[in-house]
């Protein structure tokens, strides 16, 4: 006799794996007769599809799903720090309800996945009220990563979350300097690691503007400067937790003070590429260059000056339509420079590295680094999983809910995104098989 189970956490229409034999064969002796059995072999992976067959033994194979495997893969290793073994199993329910779960993940709608009305009321206060502390989870995440694949890269990326009230914790009407404009809702920042494999999200940090420092309404600067602030440092807690060694930090701070983020990031040990502004002001030191002794110009100037010294530069795009990116090429320079400052001990030689889609106009980004021993190349590849986490945190983010937590106190929103970066790791770790389970 067979038997059909259905997994925690799938819904209705999903079955347990199982392989199922149906072999008929006759014997001749004391008892003679014809025999029929049926023999059942359960497995631990959901997703999948019974395979049959035939009384000689050859069986069609079983269908799996990757993400769910990976998942679990994650999760006995992440969600270990838990103590109670309750805690673990609704921190794995938990994946599960918002890898499954089509649309914005509600908290009704991820434990629908495992149990209904019961299971909401316990998953909510697991999430929201529960004690658990998010951080090792992150840290373990991290490592299981990087035991997996190499970290190249930790990229800063801001999360406008949208919110139509104002009861939730740090949710205001702002504006986002990353978007270049006003809206209401709460800022966060995420501290993604990037591979040559994939990318990520491992750390979290909600702006919280009393929390970063003094800021008035009409303040601008001081809004600037805590926005500043919490950027950094939201990158920096999150890599001063990590086992890993230290790798390049790529971000965009156009908006948010180039040589103070610089600094910050100096004063804690991390090489830097951020992405700056044109008219960020620089000093030439090197002396056969155009400028040099001229005093300070805008980093735009600078590279008009050289940029008949631009060298071409492959790269590869992420691309919905090609798996395997879009191959790109385009001109740049790096050139040595200083950032002025009234302090002479942080002025530090760094390097202005332009980018041109089109020569016959000014660069179409301009990067500023302490990585001075690179090549402009490798240089300008490593700007690149910027674009690369982009592409991935308006795709994969919707799909796991990044931006879906409806509650109103931090920690809960912690422990959500914490999960929810477990479950794109998932996705992460098996992307190209996800969308077709392989035999």
């Amino acid at each position: 006799m067979s038997s059909t189970a259905v997994a925690p956490g799938t819904g209705p229409a999903t079955v347990t794996g199982h392989t199922e034999r149906t072999g008929t064969g006759s014997g001749t002796g004391t008892n003679t007769g014809t025999t029929t059995g049926t023999r059942t072999t359960t497995s631990t992976a959901p997703h999948t599809t019974a395979s049959t067959g035939t009384g000689t033994g050859t069986l069609i194979p079983v269908r799996r799903d990757p993400v769910h495997e990976a998942a679990e893969d994650l999760c006995s290793v992440v969600l270990s720090s838990l103590r109670r073994k309750d805690q673990r199993e609704k921190g794995r329910q938990y994946v599960r309800g918002l890898l499954a779960l089509q649309g914005r993940k509600s908290m009704r709608g991820i434990a629908g996945q495992v149990g209904g009305p019961a299971a909401e009321q316990s998953m909510h206060h697991f999430i929201s009220s529960s004690t658990w502390d998010w951080e090792p989870l992150r840290a373990s995440l991290s490592g299981f990563l990087e035991a997996t694949t190499p970290l190249t890269a930790w990229v800063a990326q801001p999360m406008a979350i949208p919110k139509g009230g104002d009861r939730s914790v740090g949710a205001a009407h702002r504006f986002d300097p990353h978007q270049g404009q006003m809206f209401r809702g709460q800022q966060a920042f995420g501290t993604w690691f990037a591979s040559a494999a994939l990318v990520t999200p491992v750390g979290w940090r909600m702006f919280l503007p009393d929390a970063e420092g003094p800021q008035d309404a009409v303040d601008e600067h001081a809004a600037q400067a805590a926005y500043e602030q919490c950027a950094a440092a939201a990158v920096i807690e999150t890599v001063r937790r990590s086992a890993s060694g230290p790798r390049p930090v790529v971000l965009d701070i156009r908006q948010i003070g180039t040589r103070s983020t610089m600094n910050r990031f100096a004063e804690a040990g991390l090489p830097v590429i951020a992405r700056a502004a044109a008219s960020t002001p620089l000093l030439v030191t090197d002396p056969t260059l155009p400028g040099y002794g001229a005093g300070v110009r805008s980093a735009r100037e600078i590279l008009q000056s050289v940029k008949g010294l631009c060298t071409p530069v492959e790269w590869t795009d992420p691309d919905p339509g090609h798996p395997g990116g879009r191959h790109r090429g385009t001109l740049a320079v790096a050139v040595r420079v200083m950032m002025p400052d009234p302090s002479p001990a942080r002025r530090r030689h760094l390097l202005l590295v332009g980018e041109w889609t089109d020569p016959r106009r000014a660069p179409a980004q301009v990067w500023v680094t302490d990585l001075v021993r690179l090549p402009v190349g490798p240089l300008l590849r490593l700007t690149k999983q910027g674009r690369r986490v982009g592409f991935a945190a308006e795709h994969g983010g919707q799909e796991v809910g990044l931006r879906d937590f409806a509650g109103r106190a931090l920690p809960g929103w912690h422990r959500h995104v914490t999960l929810a970066s477990v479950a794109h790791a998932a996705r992460a770790l098996t992307a190209g098989t996800e969308h077709g389970p392989t035999p």
